[in-house]
């Protein structure tokens, strides 16, 4: 279906619904078509305007599809009206709607809106990875690098994984700022790196050379270079702690899996090597 290139009125609408094939999906789809076009909003609009009037109300998933659209132009005055719309009329919204609501304001300047919903989604859920990082990354592009940093260790303490571009933000937004704490806070960041094994691509590895070298007071330099055999950095002479089992950490790793797996009660407990 291809959207109309402005507004209608309702009986346009009325005449495009009865043409269509499956007439009781034609807006679902018209507005899906829309999203993929990135249809004017008024245009949008002018199709729930036509719903309401039929229907006496929107449905939920239409209001989605919509917000959807705002969203992806960044029209926040929309994204507020569709969150007052909801919030009156339903209890409480799913995690994609509360997603996109924190999506969308938190790239403007209301993006203090997106931590009261993020405020509100904690009451009834477990907030998702997206509704974490848009306001990590709203907080530390505004220098708030403190609420960034607590937001981050609340989504480590509910399991909730971070992706590495939201890693990569702190590095960048931290440039060239002085304190200690936020030294310490970002060598957090590596330290979850290197205890769980993950590998910063090229670009957030750049990002965390830039990191070092604008340190104030600091004389850091780094310099791409790639691991001998033997574990030794040719560029410092540095080496690297190596990550075979010693026999004695090897013995005591088995007697413990002995002692807690097959003879204690953790049986059938997942377990990990942490």
């Amino acid at each position: 279906v291809q959207p109309p290139e402005k507004p209608l009125q309702a009986e346009e609408w009325k005449k495009l619904r009865e043409d269509f094939q499956s007439p009781e999906i034609f807006e679902e789809v018209m507005l899906n078509s829309m999203i993929r076009c990135n249809s004017p909003i008024d245009v949008a609009k002018s199709l729930l305007t036509h719903l309401a009037k039929r229907d006496g109300d929107v449905a939920y998933n239409m209001l989605v599809k919509y917000l959807t659209l705002c969203v992806q132009q960044g029209q926040v005055a929309e994204i507020l009206d569709v969150y007052d719309i909801m919030k009156a009329r339903f209890k409480m919204l799913e995690s994609g709607a509360y997603g996109l609501l924190i999506r969308g304001l938190s790239n403007s300047n209301q993006w203090r809106m997106a931590l009261t919903i993020l405020e509100e989604v904690r009451k009834i859920m477990i907030p998702s990875r997206t509704c974490y990082e848009a306001c990590i990354k709203a907080a530390s592009r505004h220098q708030e690098l403190k609420l960034a940093f607590e937001l981050y260790s609340e989504m480590l303490a509910k399991d909730v994984v971070p992706t590495l571009h939201v890693l990569q933000s702190f590095f960048d937004f931290s440039r060239g700022m002085k304190g200690a704490e936020l030294q310490k806070e970002l060598f957090g960041v590596l330290l979850y790196l290197r205890e769980n094994q993950i590998y910063p691509h090229r670009t957030f590895m750049q990002s965390i050379k830039l990191w070092f070298e604008s340190l104030p007071g600091g004389n850091w330099r780094g310099r791409l270079t790639k691991i001998k055999d033997s574990g030794q950095c040719p560029v410092c002479n540095h080496q690297l702690e190596d990550s075979n089992l010693t026999e004695e950490e090897y013995t005591h790793l088995s007697e413990r899996i002995i002692k807690d797996v097959i003879h204690g009660a953790d049986t059938f407990r997942k377990t990990s090597p942490q």
